[in-house]
């Protein structure tokens, strides 16, 4: 059974930076896709990062290219999210999610997953 579990949430300055960390039980995270979504109070889903197992490829969302930076480590079977000059505006929970059905990021686009963790909560605030 596939299972997800984040950490290295919590509170940061605005311009300040956040690492958080999924790992990955149950399977290999080098032989799947790994995105990165958040959601914070009132607002829709948004997928912020996935990477891609094959040739590691990774993609961004908008409001997070050139800040925010996916990373997989398949000797710990995790994949990391590095978030750098950290806005009011990223505060949200965070979760990592895969699916089990598309090894590639497609499903990230169309957020179908089929795993995901419980969630770390991430907040921006002087």
């Amino acid at each position: 059974q596939a299972q997800l579990a984040e950490s290295g949430g919590g509170l940061v300055q605005p311009g300040g930076s956040l690492r958080i960390s999924c790992a990955a039980s149950g399977f290999m995270v080098d032989y799947y896709a790994i995105g990165w979504f958040r959601q914070a109070p009132g607002k829709e889903r948004e997928g912020v990062s996935c990477i891609s197992p094959s040739d590691g490829s990774t993609h961004y969302a908008d409001s997070v290219k050139g800040r925010f930076t996916i990373s997989r480590d398949g000797l710990t079977n995790t994949v990391d999210l590095q978030m750098n000059s950290l806005k009011p505006e990223d505060a949200a929970i965070y979760w990592c999610a895969t699916s089990s059905r598309d090894l590639k990021c497609s499903w990230y686009f169309k957020s179908d997953y089929d795993y995901r963790g419980q969630g770390t909560q991430v907040t921006v605030s002087s």
